[in-house]
């Protein structure tokens, strides 16, 4: 028996309303199981982390950071899993590569970046 290619978590922005409407989160529900109304962790093949309020305001960097925090310590718990990474409050959040991409510079080695923060590491260097 041939072993099928796992499929990595898709981790992606979502808000505290769990209202997956738009951009990753939309792409999430869609096809990796996100579950509507669930604003934060694992759901399905996903995994939101908030990066905007209930009420779909932007959500403070160290409350990003917090749930950045969040997401890491699951991703170390769960080594066997792959999870990819989207540049999560980059998009309808509206924060830069440049102010979201260090929450995940110590992120566990099952967890692969996206360019937009890769590029950010290489320019720190």
């Amino acid at each position: 028996m041939s072993e099928d290619k796992v499929t990595p978590v898709f981790v992606f922005g979502s808000n505290l309303a769990g209202r997956h409407g738009k951009g990753a989160a939309l792409w999430a529900k869609q096809h990796r199981g996100a579950i509507y109304g669930q604003g934060e962790g694992q759901q399905g093949n996903s995994y939101a982390i908030p990066t905007k309020d209930a009420r779909i305001k932007t959500l403070p960097l160290a409350d990003i950071e917090q749930a950045a925090a969040r997401f890491k310590a699951f991703a170390r718990a769960n080594p066997e899993l792959t999870f990819q990474l989207t540049p999560i409050g980059c998009g309808l959040a509206g924060y830069t590569p440049e102010q979201i991409a260090p929450m995940f510079q110590d992120a566990p080695p099952n967890v692969q970046q996206p360019d937009e923060f890769k590029a950010v590491f290489e320019n720190k260097k």
